[in-house]
């Protein structure tokens, strides 16, 4: 008899799930574009992750959903829900393996629909790894978490996150716990930027705020919290930290 291939695991099952998505966005993309099967996945993601915790526009976010779900067809709905569990499959096979990844920019960049306008090209992981590994003070960070018993990213021009994910994994291969440890304020001029991060900040349990606005305005559009941002204070260390920082300029 011929052997059994044996199944993924690691990395290659975080890729079978990773090609999965691309499957399905090509299976639904029937009568609308790649582009926009992608952009409305991601979306609606966004949307119900964040209307796990109650907040004043949760209404609006469930009407949206409902307009962006309601523009497919039953079986194409249901492939729609396939491709969520299908991304939450490939980011714990990454937790599993050496920490978050960015998913949703690969397929991003793979599909071929990031913005020539906006001048996007996002980073692939090893190379965001390279970048995390370079500024990475281990006794700096060490005595920062001991002060303050956190340390604080903020990305400007967050894209879909690469570079988050970049520390996240070079905390883990420190010894540090990026659930516990790290908060991010991040921001891009692009909501589906924004919504990539934020999503999959959200699935690997980063206390979060993730901000659509333009870091040379000043603008600001909405504003998109993690679940994670609620447990343990989080809003309260920033919002001290916020002051501390204005006190000190």
């Amino acid at each position: 008899m011929p052997k059994s291939k044996p199944k993924p695991t690691g990395k290659d099952l975080a890729n079978e799930h990773r090609n999965s998505i691309v499957k399905l966005i090509n299976q639904v993309a029937y009568n609308k574009s790649a582009r926009e099967v992608f952009n409305d996945f991601v979306e609606m993601a966004a949307l119900a992750l964040a209307n796990v915790i109650p907040h004043a526009d949760r209404a609006n976010k469930e009407k949206r959903y409902l307009e962006i779900i309601n523009s497919y067809n039953n079986t194409h709905q249901v492939l729609l829900v396939e491709m969520f569990k299908e991304l939450v499959s490939a980011l714990d096979a990454h937790v599993r393996t050496g920490g978050p990844e960015d998913v949703l920019g690969s397929i991003y960049s793979e599909l071929g629909i990031n913005s020539s306008r906006n001048k996007q090209n996002f980073s692939p992981q090893n190379i965001a790894d390279l970048m995390a590994s370079i500024v990475f003070d281990e006794d700096k960070l060490s005595e920062v978490i001991k002060q303050q018993g956190f340390t604080y990213v903020k990305e400007f021009t967050c894209g879909s996150g690469v570079m988050i994910m970049g520390v996240c994994r070079a905390m883990i291969r420190n010894g540090f716990s990026y659930n516990a440890q790290l908060l991010v304020e991040a921001l891009d001029i692009d909501i589906r930027c924004v919504q990539m991060t934020y999503v999959q900040l959200c699935l690997y349990g980063v206390p979060s705020v993730v901000i659509h606005g333009d870091a040379l305005s000043l603008t600001e559009w909405s504003r998109w919290y993690t679940p994670f941002y609620f447990l343990d204070g989080w809003y309260v260390k920033r919002k001290a930290m916020k002051k501390q920082a204005s006190e000190t300029i």
